[in-house]
């Protein structure tokens, strides 16, 4: 195993900052990045971060984490926590702990955002904390 942890962001991402900051804040996922980056060193891990609006990209993401031996991976599907059965399939098939990372609180907005295929195989669950949510989720990978 390595001491590099994965986080992995999903569609629309890639517009934090920008994209309804009433929901989601303004930090930017740049931003987010660097706060990773250096509550990371403190904790002697390295970041590897990345964000698609592709499905399959997030899938074989998680799959090269499982093969490159990485501690953990905190995952913001985003709407494909919703949505994507591949997702939930692609984290049961692997042995790396992943971490499900929100933003807002799903489970206080629209009906639709209530079911969490992401969360039926995470091992835990960090929403409703903002950029926050983020560094929670990466202290929980760093207590392993």
């Amino acid at each position: 195993m390595t001491d590099t942890v994965y986080v992995l962001n999903g569609p629309n991402l890639n517009l934090l900052g920008l994209r309804e900051p009433e929901i989601y804040g303004d930090t930017t996922l740049d931003e987010i990045a660097g706060m990773l980056e250096d509550r990371g060193r403190e904790l002697g891990l390295s970041i590897d971060m990345r964000q698609s609006n592709h499905e399959g990209h997030l899938v074989d993401w998680l799959h090269e984490a499982q093969a490159e031996g990485a501690k953990a991976v905190l995952l913001n599907a985003a709407a494909y926590t919703h949505t994507s059965i591949a997702l939930l399939d692609a984290i049961k098939a692997i042995v790396t702990p992943v971490f499900e990372v929100h933003l807002s609180d799903p489970s206080t907005r629209e009906e639709f955002r209530h079911r969490s295929y992401v969360g039926m195989a995470a091992r835990e669950c960090f929403q409703g904390h903002g950029a926050k949510s983020y560094l929670l989720a990466l202290e929980a990978a760093a207590a392993l």
